[in-house]
């Protein structure tokens, strides 16, 4: 409704699909092609100075900076970000950022703007499936508030017995996972159809295929791909910057750096709602305590005999962890300190912290001036 408004107004609308340093490309409107056409066609009228300019794809890129009031105001410019555009120099591809719409969703990391779906892809061999990793990435992204897709990537490489054992197990997780193959392109326009008329971010660990998916489903694009490793069994990290893609069917997809473990940051008493199908129990009962965590608490309806309780817990410690890091930050006479461990799946401890200065080698610098500062005094 907002952009209409904006629209009806003779305000050029874009949206931005990457930023580079201090600049942003900025995906215009089709609206804002037109107008850009119209433009080259009355310069040719009026001066008749460029018979052979050509007119540039439309809807057009504009290359944008943006204005100094919004940098005075403190407002950030993120990618899917919907802007108004200034001052268009059709010809030279710039422009400038105005003003920036209210956006739907925002997510920090990837930092970018109006998400509506994530769509999370893993191989089901070459690298393995694991259950821990995966179900770190699902509660990250059930964190976000926003639609889950799971694709599983490299089907063609397990029979169709597996297939089904692995769906079963994701169904009892509360999810119905697609199984393609990028190499041999099994199922993938069926993927490409949820992508249709939306922004989707895609994720996943690094090697996986989530670069060759981009690449099936966007012809002209070429991003690049890399290998697993044989000694780990873990894929190479390739993308290196978020950037919005625009797909043939109609949507954008963002590409996002890969990550091997999400944090879990999230807020320990909301963590049980990542799981649906722990959802599922406290939509018919609930727990006695209204800020019960699950683990011992008496007549709780969530503990019990399900699959991903372990995960759980183990989140739930990390989550926990990470809210008592930031109320000891928040406490600078705190004498204890978060050590992670370097060993074992993101576990950390705490350890007393020593005194600042205390057991610090005073600088030469001071011992100089000490000594000036001694030498006055007695004079």
């Amino acid at each position: 409704m907002t952009g209409e408004i904006f629209a009806a107004t003779g305000q050029l609308l874009g949206t931005v699909v990457a930023v580079q340093a201090n600049f942003y490309r900025v995906q215009m409107d089709q609206e804002a092609g037109e107008q850009r056409s119209r433009g080259v066609e009355e310069k040719l009228d009026l001066n008749a100075l460029l018979p052979h300019c050509p007119t540039a794809p439309s809807p057009p890129l504009l290359l944008c900076t943006r204005r100094t009031r919004l940098k005075k105001i403190g407002q950030q410019v993120m990618v899917g970000d919907r802007v108004v555009v200034e001052e268009p120099d059709w010809a030279g591809g710039r422009g400038a950022i105005a003003e920036v719409l209210p956006r739907q969703s925002e997510l920090d990391r990837p930092a970018i703007a109006n998400v509506n779906q994530i769509l999370l892809v893993f191989a089901v061999a070459d690298p393995p499936l694991e259950p821990y990793q995966l179900s770190r990435f699902l509660i990250k992204a059930e964190s976000t508030g926003l639609d889950v897709l799971l694709c599983l990537n490299k089907s063609d490489l397990i029979s169709q017995q597996e297939q089904q054992q692995v769906s079963d197990r994701l169904l009892g997780w509360g999810y119905q996972p697609i199984f393609i193959s990028v190499k041999d392109g099994i199922n993938t326009e069926q993927a490409a159809k949820y992508l249709s008329n939306k922004i989707t971010v895609i994720a996943g660990p690094s090697g996986v295929g989530k670069s060759s998916l981009i690449n099936t489903l966007i012809d002209s694009l070429e991003l690049r791909v890399g290998e697993v490793s044989g000694k780990l069994a873990r894929g190479r990290h390739t993308t290196r910057h978020i950037e919005l893609f625009e797909l043939p069917s109609g949507g954008l997809l963002a590409d996002t750096p890969g990550f091997n473990q999400p944090d879990m940051d999230c807020i320990p008493e909301e963590l049980i709602h990542y799981f649906p199908e722990a959802r599922k129990r406290l939509a018919v009962a609930s727990c006695r305590f209204s800020d019960c965590l699950h683990r011992d608490e008496p007549e709780c309806v969530v503990r019990g005999d399900w699959e991903r309780y372990e995960h759980y817990l183990e989140f739930l410690d990390a989550a926990i962890a990470h809210q008592t890091q930031l109320h000891q930050q928040a406490d600078p006479e705190s004498t204890m300190k978060l050590k992670s461990k370097s060993k074992g799946k993101g576990q950390s401890q705490y350890e007393p912290k020593l005194e600042s200065k205390k057991y610090r080698r005073i600088s030469r610098k001071t011992q100089l001036q000490d000594l000036q500062e001694l030498y006055r005094d007695e004079e």
